[in-house]
């Protein structure tokens, strides 16, 4: 059963900061070096600043940018630019958008939700992650002993009683209302006994699915345990017990999923000869008709459908025991036949490799001598993520790409004192 809780959030004081979409950032890993200098040059409180902040020449172990990240939000604290509220509350974030030429809206609920170990399967994964990442996480949440990002988490609710509670909850007037490009945010703080308790009632017995966030839930479990070495006798209730999420409902028609397309450079001339030749061997090649496997560029300007030839098990070419239903992936047949097998790129890191989630990207990034070619996905449904991970299985990293992503500086989170 999942422990949730409410947390008395750190945000940004509206008698100090007038202006909340010239604050808030994405998530530090999709910020590109040119979208940080903007941040930081959009406004000096902008929370670029401590989620992801740009690192200077002459950096050490006493100055770098998580030690400059700590300063900063001690100061703002100290300056009243931000604030912690005085009481415990629910945080309810309605995000409305687009994706093409369809309107969006999704609701959330932040909560604070206790830390269990994956084998648990309170918390469940659906992707692999990287180690980097997870340390470059873990060196700021311990110089800042805060968590400044949530983490998106999935839940079930056939019956909509959650969401219901949530869209019913959001009619009264938000402590935040703001615009940024196409995208209009909505913020409440909710301590209502009664919305906190049904609330708590309903998603207590549910597992909650991690849609994006992985690196910083295994961050926080790392978190935990290190500040546990330094408090071996600490009473369970510690706020390093816990990490920030933004739940939302499965059935959420805001919950948008997009595909990550992989491009491909460096790959040696005699390789490439050869590729085409040995797709053959594993897949139907034909002209691409719409959805499926798809590569670009191989042929000037056009696409390629793959298909599955009959026999071919994506599990037979898998160097640990996954699932049948990720055998079943189409990313999974990219990772392991055409990116392994075929071209001999490894399964973590490599030079060779890029990611994107818009196609039209990659076509261009193609066409322009970029990349050598692309290889164009479909996105996979939520219902296809819960299969895959209460499976126990997790997909080939970068395989599903949540739009949009969660806002950073909403709310802040605390690890010092008790929850």
């Amino acid at each position: 059963m999942a422990e949730l809780s409410e947390f008395r959030g750190v945000r940004y004081n509206p008698a100090k900061v007038r202006l909340m979409h010239s604050v808030i950032c994405p998530p530090y890993d999709v910020i590109s070096p040119q979208e940080q200098q903007a941040l930081y040059d959009r406004s000096k409180h902008n929370m670029v600043r401590l989620e992801f902040g740009l690192e200077q020449e002459g950096d050490s172990g006493l100055d770098n940018r998580y030690t400059r990240a700590r300063d900063e939000f001690s100061r703002w604290l100290k300056e009243g630019v931000l604030m912690q509220d005085q009481v415990p509350n629910y945080y309810v974030h309605e995000h409305s958008f687009e994706v093409g030429e369809a309107k969006k809206k999704r609701q959330e609920l932040y909560a604070c939700v206790r830390l269990e170990p994956w084998e648990n399967k309170i918390v469940v994964p659906h992707e692999f992650t990287m180690a980097k990442a997870k340390a470059d996480r873990l060196d700021l949440m311990k110089a800042c002993s805060a968590g400044f990002s949530p983490i998106f988490g999935l839940y079930e609710d056939p019956g909509g009683k959650i969401n219901q509670m949530i869209v019913n909850r959001v009619k009264s007037s938000p402590v935040y209302s703001f615009q940024r490009g196409t995208d209009n945010h909505r913020f409440w703080a909710v301590n209502e006994p009664e919305f906190v308790q049904r609330v708590s009632h309903f998603l207590i017995p549910k597992p909650i699915y991690i849609a994006d966030g992985h690196h910083r839930y295994e961050t926080a479990l790392a978190y935990r345990e290190y500040r546990r070495g330094l408090d071996p006798h600490g009473s369970g209730s510690e706020a390093y017990n816990y990490v920030m999420m933004a739940l939302v409902s499965f059935s959420d028609p805001g919950v948008v999923i997009l595909p990550i397309h992989r491009l491909v450079r460096g790959i040696p001339a005699e390789t490439l000869d050869n590729f085409r030749k040995e797709l053959s061997a594993y897949f139907e090649v034909s002209e691409a008709s719409g959805g499926g496997i798809r590569i670009y560029g191989l042929e000037p300007g056009q696409a390629l459908g793959l298909t599955l030839l009959p026999g071919v098990r994506v599990n037979d070419f898998l160097k640990q025991k996954h699932s049948e239903a990720y055998g079943k992936l189409d990313v999974s047949a990219v990772q392991h036949i055409i990116c392994e097998k075929l071209l001999g790129l490894p399964a973590g890191d490599s030079d060779s490799l890029a990611y994107t989630p818009s196609g039209e990207s990659a076509c261009r990034m193609v066409d322009g001598g970029q990349f050598q070619f692309a290889m164009l996905l479909d996105p996979i449904a939520a219902s296809t993520i819960k299969t895959v991970a209460d499976a126990n299985d997790r997909m080939p990293r970068k395989s599903t790409f949540f739009y949009p992503k969660l806002p950073t500086g909403l709310v802040m989170f605390r690890l010092d004192g008790e929850i």
